[in-house]
């Protein structure tokens, strides 16, 4: 089961030079084994918005919970002291250690194209990583 980050979906829905890898990755994978954080939902639909691609938000939501099964996950408050200490521990960003923390919580590997998860003990995997 996989924790999908945020520039994941970004680069599928814009359409951009790793899109591709992210489509066959999606077409791999079950709908039911895809995650995705309350953090990367909304922080997707700010960046589309921001853009004036109120449709492609739409036909997001659609084909990834309507028409599919992925998961929605959050964190609970008293989940923050995790994200803030594997902030300092990583030394992530907090939307980053948001992802790891609910990777984590939820036993999720994370799938990413941000290089700062390298470094951590959990690491992440490219779409392509996964068969």
């Amino acid at each position: 089961m996989y924790l999908v980050d945020t520039n994941i979906w970004l680069e599928r829905i814009l359409d951009q030079k790793r899109s591709q890898e992210v489509g066959d990755f999606l077409a791999r994978i079950e709908s039911e084994k895809l995650f995705i954080t309350d953090f990367s939902f909304h922080s997707i639909a700010i960046s589309l918005l921001k853009h004036g691609l109120e449709q492609a938000l739409l036909n997001f939501v659609k084909e990834l919970f309507v028409d599919a099964n992925a998961n929605l996950v959050h964190l609970e408050p008293e989940d923050t002291a995790l994200v803030l200490q594997i902030r300092k521990e990583f030394g992530l960003d907090f939307d980053d250690a948001y992802q790891y923390a609910a990777a984590e919580k939820y036993q999720l590997e994370l799938v990413s194209f941000d290089a700062d998860f390298n470094k951590t003990a959990r690491g992440k995997k490219l779409p392509s990583e996964i068969a």
